[in-house]
C-alpha cells in the first residue's frame, strides 16, 4: 500500500475522515488500478455520504473503462437522481453522457 492509501486508510479508521477523504482513498485505489478495492471504496462513501455528488461519476467511468457496464449504469443512474436533488446541473450532464456509453 502506498503512503498516501496508508495516510487516508488511517485518516478514515480514525473515524475523522470526511467525504473527500473517502472518495481520495476510492480515487487513489482506482488510480492503482485496483478496482475491486476501489469499488469497496466507493461503496463505503456511499453509505456514509450518499449526498456526495462526484462519487457517482467517477465509479461510473470506473466500471465503464473495466467494461462493467451494469455496474456503471447503476451508478451512474443513483448519481442522476443524487445530482438532480442537489441542484448539481454540470454533474447531471456528466452523467448523462456517461450513462449513454452504457
Amino acid at each position: 500500500m502506498n503512503k498516501r492509501l496508508t495516510y487516508l486508510q488511517q485518516l478514515i479508521d480514525s473515524g475523522k475522515a470526511d467525504a473527500f477523504a473517502h472518495y481520495a482513498f476510492a480515487m487513489e485505489h482506482k488510480k492503482e488500478g485496483a478496482i475491486p478495492a476501489a469499488g469497496a471504496a466507493f461503496e463505503a462513501l456511499r453509505d456514509k455520504f450518499p449526498d456526495y455528488v462526484p462519487q457517482y461519476l467517477m465509479a461510473g467511468q470506473m466500471y465503464l473503462d473495466d467494461n462493467q457496464k451494469g455496474l456503471a449504469a447503476d451508478w451512474l443512474k443513483r448519481g442522476l437522481v443524487v445530482a438532480e436533488k442537489m441542484g448539481d446541473g454540470k454533474a447531471v450532464g456528466e452523467i448523462e453522457a456517461a450513462l449513454a456509453l452504457c
